[in-house]
């Protein structure tokens, strides 16, 4: 596996609450220099950095961030007016409090109307493992797959962990086989990034891996 092979799975991400245009032009310029699946921003900046890409690099963006507890009907507006502004994929958070009381139907309903409002575009949906038990995240799997989305994501990167080589392997064996798997937070090495996707993982998120390839990472970000 070389480097492209990981390149073509990246979600190339910058959400800190700090992000200007000058930093996310540098991730959208890095995008497309380095060919990546995508750039993940905050909603504020898709319509620009849309503009600025202008189709040569599909951007992403993230609804009900990072704590998932909006309401499903500001999610799904958030959802309609990114697509709008040329949101080509999107990541949502689930309400994990809803994982906690067991309500499953009203999370697959949720989900599914995110996902209408997709239009057809790519939905994920992080589902942060770290605050999950293991018969939770099955269930997840489970949820995820019964309400149509295309990918499944560990993580936000903004919670008390990030994805972990386990949690990637127990969502593969779970999740039906039309399900992706993204893994995201916390992926700081090219060899960690290799593992993931060995292990069964479709897309990575992540801020760094480039930075690793231009020698220009700090330790820092997603």
């Amino acid at each position: 596996m070389d480097h492209q092979d990981i390149l073509k799975a990246l979600d190339h991400t910058l959400l800190t609450q700090t992000a200007t245009w000058e930093e996310i032009k540098q991730i959208l310029d890095d995008g497309m220099e380095y060919h990546a699946a995508s750039a993940c921003i905050p909603a504020a900046y898709v319509k620009q950095a849309a503009q600025y890409v202008d189709g040569k690099l599909p951007i992403c963006t993230v609804i009900g961030f990072p704590n998932g507890y909006s309401t499903t009907a500001v999610k799904v507006f958030e959802t309609k007016d990114a697509i709008a502004n040329g949101a080509q994929e999107i990541d949502m958070v689930i309400n994990i409090g809803w994982v906690k009381d067991q309500k499953y139907a009203e999370i697959e309903e949720e989900i599914r109307q995110i996902h209408e409002a997709c239009g057809g575009k790519i939905l994920k949906v992080i589902i942060e493992t770290c605050l999950l038990t293991g018969e939770e995240k099955i269930k997840m799997c489970e949820v995820v797959t019964k309400a149509g989305a295309e990918y499944i994501k560990t993580s936000t990167g903004f919670s008390t962990a990030g994805a972990t080589f386990a949690d990637v392997e127990l969502m593969r064996a779970h999740v039906g086989k039309e399900v992706k798997v993204k893994a995201a937070g916390g992926i700081a090495s090219v060899d960690d990034a290799k593992e993931f996707l060995r292990i069964g993982a479709d897309r990575l998120g992540t801020s760094r891996l480039i930075k690793l390839m231009k020698h220009t990472d700090d330790g820092s970000g997603y």
